[in-house]
């Protein structure tokens, strides 16, 4: 039986590609800034969610007649967990397609000597349902820290990375390659993959700190 490999993809959408050209230039005010990564959000969102919402064939009654109707299944749940800071921004966007999703945050932090991260806030429940489907926001992938630990965390409660799906502005190979070895089984849409992680953990050329672009601190 083959191995399940990570699949990435880099959706072809204008809009997409119009939001990441506003996010990643340098002078991009704040306010805008958060409009670009909330609607990166919504149209990442929109494009990862496509085959992977669970439907059911319902019967409804039009004005004139009855049809057969295929609706989002109710019964399975569907959770987004966005890692914070500058995940908040990418969720605004989700959640206008997905409202009735439970969401849990996940708070992370990156040392800027060891570039390791660490958790201050977790919101997890002690268990998940092993069907639940469970979508990721973080902005930046860059070393792969943040991802590889919230992936630890999700599937130690039950997640099954083959139902997950991890929307991100920019990633790069070294995360790319951490979240493959680990758990390639996993989605991710992402609107560009950059070649190059600096020195200080940084993407390149990346779009910056988005916590910090995002909410003006």
């Amino acid at each position: 039986m083959p191995q399940p490999q990570l699949r990435v993809y880099v959706p072809p959408h204008p809009l997409i590609k119009h939001w990441l050209g506003v996010a990643r230039d340098a002078a991009t005010p704040s306010p805008l800034f958060k409009s670009a990564m909330i609607e990166l959000g919504r149209w990442l969102t929109y494009e990862a969610i496509r085959d992977w919402l669970p439907t059911e064939e319902l019967m409804v009654q039009t004005p004139l007649g009855s049809c057969s109707a295929t609706m989002v299944n109710p019964e399975v749940p569907l959770v987004v967990v966005p890692i914070l800071r500058a995940g908040l921004a990418l969720l605004e966007g989700a959640q206008t397609l997905l409202p009735l999703a439970s969401v849990y945050h996940l708070g992370l932090v990156r040392d800027e000597e060891t570039l390791e991260a660490s958790c201050y806030l977790n919101k997890l429940p002690r268990q998940f349902d092993p069907q639940t489907r469970v979508l990721i926001t973080e902005p930046m992938m860059a070393t792969g820290g943040s991802i590889m630990m919230t992936m630890t965390e999700l599937t130690k409660r039950g997640v099954d990375p083959a139902l997950t799906r991890i929307i991100t502005v920019v990633t790069a190979p070294p995360a790319l390659q951490k979240l493959g070895a680990a758990y390639p089984s996993s989605t991710i849409y992402t609107a560009m993959i950059d070649e190059e992680v600096n020195q200080q953990g940084y993407i390149v050329p990346g779009l910056g700190d988005a916590g910090d672009r995002a909410f003006g601190t």
